[in-house]
């Protein structure tokens, strides 16, 4: 039987979180980023994250699977009650459980923040091709998120075009006044 475990990531996992990664710029359209960051910028962006949002990791016998975490939406203050989700299994760790694990523990943490809307920016082909399909569109889906819009041919990588999509996930009520949001606190 897996021993399955989520935690806070540290920035010691950044390696294997990275290896992880690469796969998918180097592999595939589900990421629009075209060079594999260095290992000093990847770090950088787990420290900015880390900063207010829950960046997590599952493992699985003592192995890093895979690793979520959310971000700011837009930016601006007015949104702080929204964020945008990134979720990241080992290629040959997918379709097996572990990322509905991590999902559902990334809400958890999020509402308990303060968080109401999650957001997920998913690339989409027009047509399957050996780049992209349409299964990170189906995942959240299958989570309870919606189509929120739609952006046409938007990214370009391997010589195609791709659309985007937003989905939306409602985790919270929105109130009048509603309290503020409190930073992710690390353990």
């Amino acid at each position: 039987m897996d021993n399955i475990t989520v935690r806070n990531a540290s920035l010691a996992d950044a390696p294997r979180l990275l290896e992880i990664y690469a796969y998918y710029v180097e592999h595939t359209a589900i990421s629009f980023e075209c060079t594999v960051p260095t290992l000093e910028e990847f770090t950088a962006r787990m420290r900015r994250i880390m900063l207010r949002y829950p960046y997590l990791v599952i493992e699985r016998d003592n192995t890093v699977e895979g690793y979520a975490y959310a971000g700011p939406f837009v930016g601006r203050a007015a949104y702080d009650w929204a964020c945008e989700l990134t979720i990241y299994l080992d290629h040959n760790a997918r379709k097996c459980g572990l990322g509905r694990q991590l999902y559902h523990e990334l809400a958890l943490r999020l509402k308990s923040m303060g968080i109401l809307n999650l957001y997920a920016c998913i690339g989409v082909p027009r047509q399957e091709d050996p780049y992209l399909n349409w299964n990170s569109a189906d995942f959240h889906a299958h989570l309870g998120f919606s189509l929120a819009g739609t952006f046409c041919s938007c990214g370009y990588k391997f010589g195609r075009w791709y659309d985007m999509i937003w989905m939306e996930k409602l985790i919270g009520r929105h109130r009048q006044p509603q309290p503020p949001v409190q930073p992710y606190q690390y353990e």
